[in-house]
């Protein structure tokens, strides 16, 4: 996503404007949600010549796709993200952790990619789900609790399962003692 500010030139005041669609690039989400490679962006940029470099101010409209983060279900969503960087003419001398988040005007190009997949990604949600009251899944069984709203299991500690045989149901209890007393009768 390289865009040509060669008719800028380096004087302050000139500015243009850019209304394009361009191919979603890879890897632009995080794990559950993100934008699919090769969907649509609608981008609306200013190119903006600075003394500085070039000011790049824009918005993108992306389409989300992923999957709830309680329930798995599919999630899809239009975003609008802003985002605004200058690129710099010659590199600013500095420290090197400077150095390393600036952008440069290189062969009369700048690359807005980087910046327009940083706006992107840290816009979308950390925990994605299809709606704030999602349930989610049974940890034990997978159903969603949403279409079994009394879903639950009897949950023992396992840490006490072994003792479960010792006592046995109140049925069991009761044939065990009438059986000790035929026993003691014949």
């Amino acid at each position: 996503m390289a865009f040509s500010v060669k008719d800028l030139g380096r004087s302050p005041g000139n500015m243009r404007t850019l209304e394009e669609t361009v191919p979603a690039p890879a890897e632009m989400g995080v794990a559950l949600i993100g934008v699919p490679e090769g969907s649509d962006i609608d981008l609306d940029v200013r190119f903006e010549a600075v003394h500085e470099g070039i000011l790049v101010t824009g918005e993108a409209e992306v389409d989300i796709v992923g999957e709830c983060g309680r329930c798995l279900e599919a999630i899809e969503y239009s975003l609008v993200a802003d985002f605004q960087e200058l690129f710099y003419y010659d590199p600013i001398e500095g420290s090197e952790d400077e150095e390393a988040e600036q952008h440069l005007v290189q062969d009369d190009f700048v690359d807005v990619e980087p910046v327009l997949r940083d706006a992107v990604v840290t816009a979308l949600p950390f925990q994605p789900v299809c709606r704030e009251d999602c349930e989610g899944l049974c940890p034990e069984c997978g159903v969603r609790l949403e279409e079994d709203p009394d879903h639950h299991h009897e949950v023992l500690d396992p840490r006490w399962a072994a003792l479960s045989g010792l006592l046995g149901t109140p049925a069991d209890s009761a044939d065990s003692r009438k059986d000790s007393v035929e026993r003691e009768e014949s």
